[in-house]
């Protein structure tokens, strides 16, 4: 089967696996305050003695990777909608069974949003494609339809448009009601803690990157966003963790591009920041990796499970040192479950761990669960394959991984 042949027959899968599962999702409201929160459970009759604590329970979490919008994706957010305005939520469809299924959904903007596109907005501001991408913020609104809490916004195009561009980014993220981390608009938000609920937990979300693309830090605003520090990481899950946060998961922008293994700097930092612990107990709970482009693996370090690259989950043909390559449009969704401890203040361990094998097909534009497509007769069995070679490469399928059916 020529390539032509193979994504037309990717793009019939997407329309079935999109016209199947269509676009319900759950989305959490963001919780107000870092602050340990009430479950809501209504309180027993009282009998005269002390009621014994309910049990807590587990939740589960996904994450995925890169959202890179070059100009055929704006362009075909701009057809989805008809011409007027922006759509990407056909385009996210195919995620959204994993998505909307987990108590937690975290998700990665490696771009920041423009204006709305029309007269009165700042035609620096406009979507735009390559090199310095700028996404409509409609985008924001269908991360949430499509049931995305949080989303990590530290990358190497976080200064793209300057402040501007940070502000809003995070403006329409505010609105569309999906938390965010990594950038900030002013110092306090900078020094404070993105926590959500997931079942009984507080999970804070922190998010790092490696220097932005050929831009320094604003003079006056060298908090705008937050750079790779082993120090600095360590210390702000420590303060996640006096905040209250039960998990503290991590998303760090690294790695080298266009690389299905690990570099030394990832495996090197992977090691630091697991080891990391006070009073015994491991300062992070999770490392999701994005930034590479392509998939690589997965890692139990320390105790502690790493995704060294999600890969992307939206991007338009890639290209890479001046040739087309199909791992660009290749992903994975991580589906962590973790299970409440068995006495207070311990760790939070990892029950269950779970990729799901994606592509985004070009043809179609839009996202595609691999195993779906298979079960609706695809030819994608050997994209799917190498995702799940690539992911189990570090022996993460003896740490207990497995690839979601």
């Amino acid at each position: 089967m020529n390539a032509r042949t193979r994504r037309t027959t990717l793009a019939l899968a997407a329309v079935v696996v999109t016209a199947l599962t269509g676009c319900q999702a759950r989305h959490q409201a963001p919780e107000a305050s870092p602050s340990r929160q009430s479950s809501g459970r209504s309180a027993a009759p009282s009998s005269g003695h002390p009621a014994a604590p309910a049990p807590r329970t587990g939740f589960t979490l996904v994450a995925s990777g890169d959202m890179l919008p070059d100009t055929s994706i704006i362009e075909r957010a701009q057809f989805d909608a008809g011409g007027l305005g922006y759509d990407f939520r056909p385009m996210l469809a195919g995620a959204g069974p994993a998505v909307s299924g987990a108590d937690l959904a975290i998700c990665h903007m490696n771009a920041v949003y423009g204006g709305d596109g029309d007269a009165s907005g700042s035609p620096s501001g406009s979507p735009s494609g390559a090199p310095a991408p700028k996404a409509p913020p409609q985008m924001a609104d269908a991360l949430a339809a499509t049931g995305y809490d949080g989303c990590s916004t530290a990358s190497d195009h976080s200064l793209d448009d300057g402040a501007d561009g940070i502000r809003r980014t995070l403006d329409a993220f505010d609105r569309a009601g999906v938390r965010h981390a990594g950038s900030a608009r002013t110092k306090e938000e900078a020094k404070s803690v993105t926590m959500m609920r997931a079942g009984d937990a507080q999970v804070a979300h922190l998010a790092y990157t490696v220097g932005p693309k050929g831009r320094s830090l604003p003079e006056r605003q060298p908090w705008a966003v937050d750079l790779l520090d082993r120090d600095k990481i360590v210390e702000d899950a420590r303060v996640a963790r006096r905040a209250g946060a039960d998990v503290v998961v991590v998303s760090l922008h690294w790695g080298t591009e266009w690389q299905d293994a690990p570099d030394a700097q990832q495996q090197k930092l992977a090691k630091q920041l697991t080891a990391s612990r006070t009073d015994g107990r491991a300062d992070i709970d999770l490392i999701l990796g994005t930034h590479a482009h392509v998939p690589q693996a997965y890692e139990k370090v320390d105790g502690t499970w790493v995704v060294y690259g999600l890969g992307d989950q939206i991007a338009g043909e890639t290209d890479n040192r001046g040739v087309r390559d199909p791992r660009g449009n290749e992903s994975t969704i991580a589906r962590f479950t973790f299970a409440p401890p068995a006495h207070e203040g311990e760790r939070w361990p990892v029950a269950r761990a779970e990729f799901v094998p994606q592509a985004f097909d070009v043809d179609a534009g839009r996202v595609v669960d691999l195993n779906a497509a298979l079960q609706q007769g695809a030819d994608v069995g050997d994209m799917r394959d190498r995702i799940r070679d690539v992911v189990l490469s570090r022996g993460a399928a003896q740490a207990g991984l497995v690839m979601a059916q």
